[in-house]
């Protein structure tokens, strides 16, 4: 706008709290992201087996249901550590696959564009944009992971009783702490990739490859040096070893729990700095 028409006006409308400043890009992000039905399809699938899990409690402990469809009592799974556990792999793989759906369209369009100097020349830090994109990821797999989790668990205390409730609180502990260091992990990695890889297609690949390259690679480890260290490459593995402890299921000779830990925190302090190298106000160019 030239100068002398002097039609320039501030802003003079309310103003977002520095608090929940991160929040204003998460809902322009959100009304994006839900555009796609592809996504809002994979959402719907990733709700199949929580509502099997249910239906399963809920024949457990319904014995005329259980004469009408012909079934032993005994047949069903029993709900402990181990039948939490294999929900948590079962949605924890979905959550791989949605990051990947979701996690490489997050930064890269801003790097690409241009548009990340125009987010921080404003009162808005590097550290609030990384938590609005990861906010994204954050809630979104929630609504398939712990979520879904501590409503199987609430339904099972509503059929045995709140005294089951108590004696296994543990296991609500387990889900939620299991759900939530696995959805950090993920958002990080995706945030990573995204940042580094700036075809959104490419970046895709790049999330899957680290779950199924690092797994072949850590078999072949395994097989060659015959020594299980190769699974500390393979993150499948060592998120199951972290699960495995937290809800008590031996699952037979395998990577230590405290190295699996180690590795967890190796993985996400190098998707935190490479976020920090490239989540920037500038940018050299050589």
């Amino acid at each position: 706008m030239a100068v002398y028409k002097q039609q320039y006006r501030p802003y003079e409308g309310p103003r977002t709290s520095p608090i929940w400043r991160f929040l204003v890009p998460l809902r322009y992000s959100y009304a994006k992201i839900l555009q796609s039905r592809l996504l809002v399809l994979l959402l719907a699938l990733c709700m199949f087996y929580p509502c099997a899990c249910a239906t399963i409690i809920y024949l457990s402990h319904n014995s005329p249901a259980l004469a009408a469809l012909r079934l032993r009592s005994g047949i069903l799974p029993q709900v402990d550590g181990r039948f939490f556990y294999f929900f948590c792999t079962v949605q924890g793989s979905l959550a791989f696959v949605l990051t990947a759906l979701i996690g490489p369209g997050l930064v890269w369009p801003d790097l690409a564009n241009g548009a990340l100097a125009l987010y921080l020349s404003r009162p808005f830090a590097r550290l609030e944009y990384v938590a609005s994109k990861m906010t994204i990821l954050v809630l979104l797999l929630s609504t398939i992971t712990w979520l879904p989790g501590l409503v199987l668990f609430a339904i099972q205390a509503g059929c045995v009783g709140w005294d089951w409730a108590v004696d296994n609180a543990w296991l609500a502990g387990a889900i939620l702490v299991a759900s939530i260091v696995w959805i950090v992990v993920l958002s990080l990695i995706g945030l990573a990739l995204s940042a580094w890889v700036r075809w959104r297609t490419a970046a895709g690949v790049a999330v899957l490859a680290v779950y199924f390259v690092g797994a072949g690679l850590g078999r072949a480890i395994n097989n060659i040096w015959q020594t299980r260290y190769g699974y500390l490459i393979d993150l499948g593995e060592v998120m199951n070893t972290v699960w495995a402890g937290l809800f008590r299921y031996y699952r037979g000779p395998g990577l230590s729990p405290v190295h699996a830990w180690l590795m967890l925190l190796l993985v996400c302090l190098v998707c935190i700095k490479a976020l920090a190298s490239k989540v920037r106000g500038l940018e050299v160019v050589r």
